[in-house]
């Protein structure tokens, strides 16, 4: 086995965004930069724009591209990246800056297993944020007694629930 990691997350954007969404990730995670190869001349209409790139954050690589097609579809909230933060103030600092011009899809709160929210940032993609609690020493509400807030209902949403899975085995 090599060192290259064998499953890694690809952001692709159709509107020229990935070098603005690469900086602002970098910079909000402190994550950094890895390899950048841009368009050339060969590619007039996408010279400079951002052929593939590699930047990491929280240890994960995750790659980024323009595209050179635009495609019918683009991100959706049933893929999203997961960060677990080290603490909630970490966890305010990254969802504030994630949050900015983005859309919630569910509010932070602590639903029972410790503070957590899940999100649209500004350039479309998903993001789940939770706090380590274990490690931390926090208390989440599970273990306070405390009941988990009502998770909004999306209008016309269709969803049942199923229950939730058994997990004591």
């Amino acid at each position: 086995m090599t060192d290259l990691q064998r499953l890694t997350p690809f952001l692709m954007f159709q509107t020229g965004l990935a070098q603005e969404a690469m900086d602002f990730y970098t910079e909000l995670f402190d994550g950094e930069i890895l390899m950048v190869d841009r368009y050339g001349d060969d590619t007039p209409d996408m010279v400079g724009q951002i052929r593939l790139a590699a930047f990491s954050v929280g240890g994960q690589q995750i790659n980024i591209m323009d595209s050179t097609i635009k495609h019918e579809f683009d991100f959706t909230p049933s893929l999203s990246l997961y960060y677990r933060c080290s603490s909630e103030s970490e966890f305010q600092r990254i969802w504030d800056g994630l949050i900015e011009d983005g859309t919630v899809l569910m509010p932070e709160a602590d639903y029972g297993f410790g503070l957590f929210g899940w999100l649209n940032d500004r350039y479309g993609v998903s993001w789940q944020l939770s706090v380590e609690t274990a490690e931390s020493g926090e208390t989440g509400r599970a273990e306070s007694g405390e009941t988990a807030p009502e998770v909004p209902e999306a209008e016309g949403s269709d969803i049942q629930d199923f229950g939730a899975p058994d997990i004591s085995r």
